[in-house]
């Protein structure tokens, strides 16, 4: 008899893949999937720990947190780094950058 795998694990290694990819985005969406993988990790864990013979998929889980942990760290780096962006040149200084950016790799 196939073992059942743990609920949500493949969500959970989703969420950490995507805490990473989305790190870039201001650091706000990277967040958010790094800590909603984190929480359900923890709970996916708690329920593997209870009875670690009856389910599977523990890998998926304990990836997917690492990514998660890894996701987070870049995420508050790289909003870290945009709030003292935008204390020391304001908002309308990195919207000229930006913008200087764009034309320039526009060519």
């Amino acid at each position: 008899m196939e073992k059942p795998t743990l609920p949500n694990s493949t969500l959970i290694l989703i969420f950490g893949i995507l805490s990473i990819i989305t790190c870039c985005c201001w650091g706000i969406l990277g967040l958010i999937f790094g800590i909603i993988a984190l929480v359900m990790a923890k709970k996916a864990k708690e329920i593997y720990m209870a009875e670690p013979d009856m389910y599977s998929g523990y890998n998926n889980v304990k990836t997917g947190r690492i990514l998660a942990i890894i996701g987070i760290i870049l995420s508050a780096i790289y909003l870290v780094i945009n709030i003292v962006l935008i204390i020391l040149y304001g908002w309308d200084g990195m919207q000229e950058m930006m913008m200087e950016s764009i034309q320039t790799y526009e060519g």
